[in-house]
């Protein structure tokens, strides 16, 4: 079961949505359902908090990596 980011296309709102099948979700602000399926960063996962598993190292430019308090990863 993917998870999928949507835009609503009636009030801009922005969101996840856990998708079975062939169901079609709806806005949760509006309750519209003309939405735009966006593309999103597969996640990926390591055994323990490492500088070399950040996905943004080599193009962050920091000089130590802060890790999840970076949020840099989520662009890449």
């Amino acid at each position: 079961m993917p998870i999928y980011e949507y835009a609503c296309k009636n009030c801009g709102h922005e969101f996840e949505e856990l998708v079975r099948g062939g169901e079609t979700p709806s806005c949760p602000s509006c309750g519209q359902g003309r939405l735009e399926k966006r593309m999103s960063a597969p996640a990926a996962h390591s055994a323990g908090p490492s500088e070399s598993a950040c996905p943004a190292r080599e193009t962050c430019g920091m000089p130590r990596c802060r890790g999840q308090n970076c949020g840099m990863g989520q662009w890449t």
